[in-house]
């Protein structure tokens, strides 16, 4: 059922997206270009979404656990690491630059662009190496002994 669910709200987002307009690399380029051509309408569409996100998090305000889950997945973390930073940074340098993030590259990888799949096959490169040097570290690191 769980995987269901995910695939009903995945459809759901990416119609959204196709829908509004998102998964034109041309159109987040354009509401990035605040001295020249800028396009607004991204600022629309993040502003619907904040609504609806909200209007969420009203209706499940006070429930002890989700419609279709065993509990709510809340981060508990508030604090900013260098790992977060980087990521973040290499996210919005990489938006920045072609106009993707991997929402809209993946709702557009059926329409067999060339750029699209070689941004599609980069993000998933890039998924291996985070975890292939995250697997290395974690050899790396001392373990300390019980007690500590």
């Amino acid at each position: 059922m769980k995987n269901i669910i995910s695939l009903i709200c995945g459809t759901v987002f990416g119609i959204g997206l196709a829908t509004s307009g998102m998964t034109n690399p041309a159109k987040v380029l354009g509401f990035l270009d605040v001295f020249g051509a800028w396009d607004p309408t991204l600022a629309f569409v993040m502003g619907g979404a904040l609504l609806v996100s909200a209007f969420g998090a009203l209706l499940v305000r006070g429930r002890e656990r989700p419609w279709f889950a065993d509990n709510f997945s809340i981060p508990t973390r508030r604090d900013l690491d260098p790992a977060l930073i980087a990521g973040a940074s290499v996210f919005g340098v990489g938006w920045g630059l072609v106009g993707l993030c991997p929402g809209p590259a993946l709702a557009n990888i059926g329409r067999g662009n060339v750029e699209i799949l070689v941004f599609v096959a980069a993000m998933i490169a890039g998924v291996f190496a985070y975890r292939l040097i995250a697997r290395v570290r974690a050899l790396r690191t001392p373990k300390k002994p019980i007690g500590y």
